[in-house]
């Protein structure tokens, strides 16, 4: 009865290390893209936290021009923690020309949320789908168009 409690003792062990091992080498492999999405949830929070906070504390939502007011700000907000976080935690950009990055970085964001506009309204509006379910499409889609972005245009080092 030792034995066979040992043996078990020993597969469990085997596959703990193996799953470590598999665990560790998918996160090395994957580091960037596992970041990258980190920080947007990051982002997302500081978006929503800056617009609560903006419209609990000075703006009104009620009012059209303070709502949009509440908008905008907090999309700076979220756009120049994104630029920090993702300059030195996902791409660790050693590029010494930081505001040149950055405004390709605002650029960047720019023109994808211009493209999130346009996809709604194609969706919502001309296609009629659900904008809730078009939401989500553009969300997965604006997400991978940021990474390509910042990846292969904005954090592009000059080796590459």
């Amino acid at each position: 009865m030792v034995s066979i409690l040992q043996e078990h003792k020993d597969i469990e062990i085997y596959l703990f290390l193996l799953y470590n091992f598999c665990m560790k080498k998918f996160i090395k492999k994957n580091k960037e893209i596992i970041m990258y999405l980190i920080i947007g949830g990051l982002t997302t929070l500081v978006s929503l936290g800056s617009y609560y906070l903006l419209t609990l504390k000075l703006l009104n939502p009620n009012k059209a021009i303070e709502l949009t007011i509440a908008n905008v700000l907090s999309w700076i907000c979220a756009v120049t923690f994104a630029y920090f976080t993702n300059r030195i935690f996902v791409f660790e950009s050693k590029n010494k020309e930081v505001l040149k990055e950055a405004i390709k970085f605002y650029l960047s964001r720019i023109s994808t949320l211009l493209l999130e506009i346009l996809c709604m309204f194609l969706l919502v509006n001309l296609l009629n789908i659900n904008d809730r379910i078009s939401k989500i499409i553009v969300q997965i889609l604006i997400i991978i168009g940021n990474y390509v972005i910042s990846k292969f245009y904005v954090f592009k080092s000059k080796h590459e």
